[in-house]
């Protein structure tokens, strides 16, 4: 898979509600990102003798006294229901109801009224709502969006993490061809895929293998969700993208229990379209790879199906009333489908797939006192994808018999167990401690038997017709690599939190550690231990040589030819990753606040002997930001930020980097082709089996293959931004984000480059052992160290930008403007609108490759030799120039709801990439058609968009009366408008100096079409 898995080398702001400071409140401290709770604070008039009081749902009680000024907070609060009393000598004197708190955010109480018995006004029926309370939270510094339950309850949205935090502003959709599919991924201002965090219930949930996407909990047990695209705290980091955290539901007192199903029919969904080559005239000199497909079908798509049922139930409530409580929800999704492959595609085949994607949730809260609470977690995920394929005939467009084949058996399988202790040592001081592991069965396998003599045979359409009768030549193997049946991970995390309340400043300190250990990840080749990748040169081209640089002669006659590729990246490795932070949120006056942090993070790979490849330590990271609330009645907040982000590397690194591997081709010509597809009559064109990298498997020196002074990604943001009451309904603003990568890490693998230097040097390149490809920050200078042939040492050599002949170095720049109007629900309805202006530019996407789907982290093409890099500079995959988002729900009577989600977005860069033609050597460094440069011509990235990206879906609720409520029946509609635009396009152009892709350009994944969504719930 060329160009995809397979890389060529070479030799989260509040909504709404009760988020305020209304009176001068001093040293306010709302919970930060990643939090599970959230305060409560406000002011009194001041009087002797005054406490206020907070009572749980679960009857958890925390009281505080009232200071001279008459300022209370209470903080780190489970998330919930809450009733708040004042007290006036331990008599109740004022009260509020139903109170809600909201993740990481703090929610203004305050009692206006004269603190006095006789004045009192008994407020045991009142509820406190979003029109009651200031909607700005001024103590806030950072931009985070929060979703509730209720919220996710009324509007047609996804039912997974990346779908709710795609509400966010700025927030876009991960490129679909990172993975193939496998997972869901989320870029937040500009930043690669693989540059986030997930959280659940405070613990690290994200991939441990690669950092692409995370798990989530089942939609059910969502309480919220909180969404951070930048300016979070020193409490949390190893992300320079967004945060995604949950926080699952819990038990109370009251005993609640329900279930839901959801089907989506297939008779209610529109069949996408069908695909079609291109037949557009090419340059003089070029041709098409396949001269007789322009015009003709690519993949016919109209016959697709897909139907999806989703059952789910919980329940939750006292095993001893206010003491302890459970809760318990369970998710079954299953979908089921038919997808019929390109024409380019082994097999071509119409797949009947099946996919299943159960999760559980247990959550365990133990109130031991009022000063003391533990919670426990568990969380069991899987995601299984299987398939079985059936014959098609395109000519016909008819569906065969079973071919004997099956798809891929993908079955990711996730558990979690989590434990939290809070401790509220005094009224100031709070303690919390988090422990959490986590386990991880990575299982990709092709089930069909038989296959170890059957190599799978890539583009079999490029056999030559004359051996093959004119129909390609196939076997039952539709699977290139597999990977190692024991693959998988575990995790292990502590952190410690304290929590110091001191006059104006809030103290907070802690350590934050994490470690992933993988076994057996990585991939190797399927079969008898190769695969076959017929190819064709254009016609004229037939005696070029097919690579000079790799010894790779002309293919003669007819221009076909064949490549034996070996394959093997199958290794184990780990990583250990620990921080500690300091902040401090000082209140310097009634209207100001002051958020000054550092975090230190140190990270540190090991490869598959337990040698350390990678080391950074004392990285030191300032958090810092300011909140002004102008007129000190919440109304107008403006507010800054200023922050540095350090991005560890995940595991995946060690893969085809510290670790052995092999990657080879051995290139023929042929006469025959066998009935499994296999060539015969070989004659071979390579000097035996060639590697561009130099991957023949050999054993890897920790110490040599990364610079020694590599240091890690960083990214500095700046954030300004201000919010606004419009009246007592409408909350406005607007921020500017400015991003600048100032670090990147890939590798480069024109290591012969060392040996110049060397020689350059009066130095021997034949006394030291040079590896194929070495980690280094590009467009820095880094030292490596090189071990002596002769065992006698190590040679140090440094190498500038100027020594691997890059004219710069690595560059990301994102600068955004965000615009929103809300009106928070008030009982009736809410809404909200977005717009997003913003540019993601630059050489360097992060971590990832997304216009060719290259998920190898950190180690991508990029970077791999200067000659990649020539004309690199452009608008990067994640840019999308404007963003319009908008949502809402408005209850026409008590029975019923209408709701909708909008999004409309310009569409993703796109990339050519091709040989360079018209030069000696088109491809000088043996990686085919991976230079910015099409017929001929410097190609810029993002020179040419894909379509508009734009999504209408509309729901509406019915809830009948004669069930008090409890049971509803609702109609989701997605994409109404049944838009089926392409989302990301073929980006290589040649599959040889002049020959041009037929599917060059041609969408490789498409917006889902129009689909409906039918439920029935019910809740007690």
């Amino acid at each position: 898979m060329q160009h995809q898995i397979i890389r060529r080398r070479g030799g989260l702001r509040p909504s709404a509600l009760a988020l305020a400071l209304a009176l001068g409140v001093g040293a306010t401290a709302p919970a930060f990102a990643q939090s599970t709770t959230g305060d409560i604070f406000g002011q009194v008039p001041a009087a002797a003798g005054e406490t206020v009081s907070v009572t749980g749902s679960t009857g958890f009680t925390r009281e505080v006294p009232v200071d001279a000024q008459g300022r209370y907070r209470i903080g780190n609060l489970p998330l919930g229901s809450y009733t708040v009393s004042l007290k006036r000598d331990g008599a109740v004197v004022d009260s509020r109801k139903d109170v809600a708190l909201k993740v990481g955010g703090a929610t203004d109480v305050s009692f206006q009224a004269p603190a006095t018995a006789a004045s009192a006004q008994a407020l045991d029926s009142v509820t406190v709502t979003a029109n009651s309370l200031p909607p700005i939270d001024t103590t806030a510094v950072d931009s985070r969006t929060v979703v509730t339950a209720q919220t996710l309850a009324r509007l047609p949205l996804g039912r997974n993490a990346e779908a709710i935090a795609l509400l966010a502003p700025g927030a876009v959709p991960g490129s679909s061809n990172l993975g193939n599919g496998r997972y869901r991924t989320v870029s937040f201002g500009g930043s690669g895929a693989s540059e986030n965090a997930y959280y659940i219930n405070g613990y690290n949930s994200s991939d441990p293998y690669r950092n692409l996407g995370g798990v989530g909990l089942p939609y059910g047990a969502i309480d919220q969700q909180e969404v951070y695209t930048g300016g979070y705290s020193a409490k949390y980091g190893r992300s320079d993208g967004g945060v995604i955290s949950q926080v699952g539901k819990r038990g109370t007192n009251d005993w609640h229990f329900g279930a839901q199903v959801l089907w989506e029919p297939k008779f209610a969904s529109s069949t996408p379209g069908s695909i079609y080559y291109s037949n557009k005239a090419l340059p003089a000199g070029y041709g098409y790879a396949d001269d007789t497909l322009p015009g003709s079908i690519y993949r016919n798509r109209q016959d697709n199906t897909k139907w999806t049922t989703t059952y789910s139930a919980y329940v939750g409530g006292p095993l001893i009333k206010d003491k302890l409580f459970f809760f318990v929800a369970a998710e079954a999704e299953k979908s089921e489908g038919t997808s019929t492959a390109s024409v380019e595609a082994n097999p071509v085949a119409n797949n009947h797939y099946t996919y299943n994607l159960p999760k559980y949730y247990a959550k365990l809260d133990w109130n031991i006192n009022d000063s003391n609470i533990l919670e426990l977690t568990g969380i069991h995920s899987t995601d299984e994808q299987r398939g079985k394929y059936y014959g098609y005939d395109y000519d016909t467009r008819t569906v065969g018999g079973p071919l004997g084949s099956d798809a891929d058996t993908s079955k990711i399988t996730t558990k979690y167990a989590i434990a939290k202790y809070t401790s509220y040592i005094t009224d100031d001081i709070t303690l919390t401690a988090t422990y959490g592991k986590g386990w991880t069965d990575d299982y990709l396998q092709n089930p069909t038997p038989g296959l170890a003599q059957q190599p799978y045979i890539d583009s079999p359409y490029l056999q030559n017709p004359a051996l093959n009768g004119g129909t390609p030549i196939t076997n039952l193997n539709s699977s290139s690599t597999a990977q190692d049946p024991n693959a998988g991970s575990k995790t292990h995390g502590l952190r410690l939190d304290l929590e110091w309340q001191v006059g104006d400043h809030h103290l907070a300190g802690g350590i934050d550690n994490m470690s992933y250990d993988a076994s057996n990840e990585g991939s190797s080749t399927s079969g008898p231990g190769y695969y076959l990748r017929y190819r064709k040169v254009a016609a004229g081209n037939e005696n070029i040589p097919i690579s000079t640089s790799l010894g790779v002669g002309a293919p003669g006659g007819d221009g076909y030819y064949v490549t034996q590729r070996v394959f093997s990246t199958v290794t184990s490795m780990s990583v250990d990753q620990r921080a500690q932070y300091l902040e401090d949120r000082w209140q310097v006056t009634d209207r100001w606040l002051l958020s000054l942090g550092v975090r230190n993070d140190r990270f540190k790979n090991f490869n598959d002997k337990n040698r350390p490849y990678v080391n950074n330590a004392a990285q030191w990271a300032p958090r810092l930001g300011a909140s002004w609330d102008v007129y000190g009645d919440s109304s107008l907040k403006l507010y800054a930020n200023f922050g540095r982000y350090y991005l560890a590397l995940p595991n995946n690194v060690a893969v085809r980097g510290a670790s052995p591997s092999t990657y080879t081709d051995i290139y023929y010509t042929y006469t025959g082709i066998d009935q499994l597809g296999r060539p015969t009559g070989l004659t071979e064109i390579s000097p035996g089996a060639v590697s561009s990298d130099g991957e023949y498997g050999q054993a890897v020196d920790p110490i040599a293959v990364s610079a020694r002074d590599l240091k890690s990604q960083y990214q500095d943001e700046g954030i300004i931004g201000f919010d606004k009451t419009l009246g007592d309904g409408w909350v406005t603003g607007a921020k500017v984000t400015l991003r600048r990568l100032r670090t990147a890490i890939d590798d480069v693998c024109d290591t012969g480059l060392l040996a110049d230097k060397i020689t350059a040097q009066g130095g021997d390149p034949n006394s030291v052992v040079i590896p194929g490809c070495v980690i280094f920050n590009p467009g820095s200078s880094n030292t490596f160290s090189l071990a002596n042939v002769d065992g006698s040492g190590r040679t140090e050599v440094k190498m500038s930008k100027d020594d691997w002949g890059f004219s710069t170095g690595a560059k990301r720049a994102y600068y955004a403007l965000d615009m929103y109007l809300e009106h928070p629900f008030d009982g009736k309805w809410q809404g909200r609108l977005d717009y997003t202006f913003s540019r993601s530019y630059g050489n360097t996407e992060g971590q990832t490759k997304s216009d060719i789907g290259q998920t190898d982290i950190s180690k991508t093409e990029d970077w791999d030799s200067a000659e990649l890099m020539r004309y690199a500079n452009g608008l990067l995959s994640n840019d999308r120039t404007h963003q319009i988002k908008a949502y809402g729900a408005y209850q026409l009577t008590p029975e019923w709801l209408v709701s909708g989600n909008l999004r409309l977005a310009s569409g993703a860069p796109k990339s050519c990439l091709g040989y360079e033609d018209g030069e000696e050597d088109p491809d000088p460094i043996g990686y085919g058609s991976a230079y910015h440069n099409c017929n001929g011509q410097p190609s810029h990235p993002g020179e040419k968009r894909n379509p508009w990206y734009r999504q209408v879906d509309l729901a509406v609720t019915y809830r009948p009366g004669y069930f008090d409520g409890k049971m509803a029946f609702g109609l989701s509609v997605f994409n109404v408008i049944n838009e089926r635009k392409p989302l990301n396009s073929f980006s290589t152009y040649e599959s040889a100096p002049t020959t041009v892709n037929n599917n060059y350009d041609l969408g490789q994944y498409y917006q889902t079409p129009r689909y409906a969504r039918l439920t029935a719930t019910y809740d007690f």
